[in-house]
């Protein structure tokens, strides 16, 4: 279970403009990922996840949940977002405004008025500006299938600082590699991607939204055609968003050093395991196999 200091919460999004914030707010109260469990693979959370200040997000936006995300407060960045890959025709939404979730705080406020200590446990569009880092999306919007699917990607909780050429190069690529696997997925494919912290001396931007070492991504698809078996029903992927990183998890290959590994969902689980210094690790239920009745039948 995550350990969380704030019981309820509302997916209240805020839109975080230049001089101010325009409020919208939706009436959604919770205080786990019950309302959203659908994006995980046969309704289960990932086991082996723990910690202080980590808070469950179900994404709503339009009078809908998109997707699910499991958000660390104090390094102001999200640890994992959980969706289904379901890629729609149309490109990345134009004019979109970085929205945040004011009820991921730990203070309490009153509409109209947004406490300013909101900014004590999440980030803000301000910390990104001049930072060197572009918004790194756990849940692309180019692996959502409407239009508000992919709109609801633009909140910061949804948001990490990725070096842009690991952005836009390796790991857009990775993005595309997986859409196109979607293919021979017969049934839908539930993607975890997050991120791994450093070890030691955490670098941060605007002294306070912390910058991660890795990322890291693994999909589920339980039935598929034949062709792609190496591949099926689990894959993963870590790739090095720091190009000096040392090379005991993703060597360093390239010249610019964004290299992206994939490998088989045990190998991430054990790494995962060891970076978060967890027990036990488990992104998918049974593997994601899925489970025969006693007569056979699925």
């Amino acid at each position: 279970m995550y350990k969380c200091n704030v019981t309820k919460y509302s997916l209240h999004l805020i839109r975080s403009m230049y001089y101010g914030l325009i409020v919208l707010f939706y009436g959604k109260i919770t205080t786990d990922f019950k309302p959203c469990i659908e994006f995980f693979y046969a309704k289960t959370i990932p086991q082996g996840i723990s910690g202080d200040g980590y808070q469950a997000l179900c994404q709503y936006y339009e009078s809908q949940y998109h997707f699910a995300t499991l958000y660390d407060r104090n390094r102001r960045i999200p640890l994992f977002s959980a969706y289904i890959l379901r890629p729609g025709e149309g490109s990345r939404p134009k004019n979109t405004n970085w929205m945040i979730e004011p009820r991921v705080s730990y203070v309490k406020y009153h509409y109209p008025d947004v406490n300013p200590d909101v900014k004590n446990s999440q980030a803000v569009n301000e910390d990104y500006r001049n930072s060197g880092y572009s918004r790194g999306h756990l849940a692309p919007s180019g692996h959502q299938q409407t239009e508000e699917d992919k709109k609801a990607t633009f909140t910061l909780t949804n948001i990490v600082p990725q070096m842009e050429k690991f952005n836009n190069g390796p790991w857009k690529i990775l993005e595309e590699s997986m859409a196109k696997r979607l293919e021979v997925c017969t049934s839908k494919m539930y993607v975890i991607t997050g991120v791994m912290p450093y070890v030691n001396d955490e670098p941060t931007i605007n002294n306070r939204v912390t910058v991660p070492e890795y990322f890291w991504t693994a999909y589920c698809c339980p039935t598929f055609t034949a062709g792609l078996q190496n591949y099926f029903p689990t894959f993963a992927a870590v790739g090095r968003n720091d190009p000096n990183s040392k090379d005991d998890i993703v060597k360093k290959n390239t010249e610019d050093g964004h290299d992206v590994m994939e490998m088989s969902l045990e190998d991430l689980e054990k790494i995962l395991q060891k970076r978060l210094k967890m027990p036990k690790m488990s992104l998918f239920k049974n593997e994601c196999k899925e489970e025969k009745s006693f007569f056979g039948f699925g």
